[in-house]
């Protein structure tokens, strides 16, 4: 059985199965509806039910107030229909965005490869080739334990095109199950299973302004894909890393990036280190990414477009930095994944993008 689900303000109609999600029923026909989580912590997903009935499912009592669902509103990542259902989201016009329904692909761990002492970059080679925008992210099923985890793709659009092959970069997550499986049980060979493309994490290319990335742990892989694939196109507008480590070990990547900005002058790369203390001959830039990126700055971040990608403690103080640096929420972009933990800590809903 399968209902009927009109999207306003769009107009658009889709066919939602019996226990089917709204969310996953439009991402998968194209549809982008604001999101999270993806877990019923956060509430990044709350819509209207203007006519019809739905269940709630799992959404969390803090993400949705009881006084909320006597309004008719619904978390769209966790409700699902009960009969033709008619919805209002909160849905901004992105010029930029590309309409990618999400798919399902089955894939083969090709090449496991050691990054940092915490991080592995898994190649996986896909049964067919996924389109997506460079800073998208997939899913992957975590086997055995009945969960999917979201990842970065870390290499581009058009090297994905044609190897068939995207790369993961994983952080061991202390006390995760699924960063463990993928570091400890994970072998060349294993069949795995994805779904993807999501997020709404990509680059504006319809703007001339100059661009800086702030990234920070494992959060490389989303700027990695994007820069590559702005330079390898021949872009011209300035492009600023800033990418933060705690040691050198830790700084992975580190020569390609170096590489990148003798070949192409508009590009320019400040990595940092916040412990380098063993590193007696570190001669780069110290301190956290928001302190490095206000001292290459000079404080003053007018006139550009942000890109943010880390852990979310990171993510926070660079907003910070570059609020006081005259630049604000219509020019700050952030990759946004959430645990459980991170979502009780969500910003104010007056925050719509950051």
């Amino acid at each position: 059985m399968s209902y009927q689900l009109t999207i306003e303000p769009l107009g658009a109609t889709i066919e939602v199965e019996e226990g089917q999600t709204v969310l996953d029923a439009a991402l998968r026909q194209g549809i982008y509806l604001p999101h999270a989580c993806g877990h019923g912590l956060c509430g990044s997903c709350k819509v209207q039910v203007c006519e019809g009935e739905v269940d709630h499912g799992a959404a969390n009592p803090f993400a949705l107030m009881e006084v909320e669902r006597e309004e008719g509103k619904t978390l769209a990542c966790c409700c699902t229909l009960s009969c033709d259902t008619t919805i209002e989201a909160d849905i901004e016009d992105e010029p930029d965005a590309e309409v990618i329904p999400v798919r399902d692909f089955a894939a083969t761990i090709e090449r496991i490869e050691d990054l940092t002492p915490t991080i592995k970059a898994f190649h996986l080679k896909l049964d067919k080739v996924i389109h997506f925008q460079a800073g998208q992210y997939v899913q992957l099923e975590i086997p055995g334990l009945g969960e999917s985890r979201a990842f970065s793709i870390a290499n581009t659009p058009v090297d994905v095109a044609a190897t068939q092959c995207i790369e993961l970069n994983v952080r061991r997550v202390p006390g995760g199950q699924g960063t463990t499986w993928l570091h400890e049980q994970a072998q060349v060979g294993d069949r795995v299973r994805l779904a993807g493309p999501y997020g709404r994490f990509f680059v504006r290319k319809s703007s001339s302004l100059p661009m800086v990335f702030m990234a920070g742990g494992s959060g490389l892989s989303s700027p990695r894909s994007m820069i590559g694939e702005l330079l390898a196109a021949g872009c011209t507008t300035p492009i600023t890393l800033i990418y933060g480590q705690r040691t050198q070990a830790e700084l992975y990547y580190d020569a390609e990036f170096r590489a990148l900005a003798e070949q192409h002058p508009n590009f320019h790369y400040v990595p940092a280190l916040s412990e380098p203390a063993g590193d007696a001959d570190w001669s780069g830039a110290r301190g956290f990414v928001h302190e490095a990126a206000k001292a290459h700055f000079n404080g003053n971040f007018a006139g550009q477009k942000a890109y943010l990608c880390g852990p979310p403690a990171m993510i926070e103080a660079c907003i910070a930095t570059l609020m006081q640096g005259r630049l604000f929420e219509r020019d700050i972009y952030t990759e946004k994944f959430l645990s459980a933990a991170d979502a009780q800590n969500a910003r104010s809903p007056l925050f719509k993008r950051v």
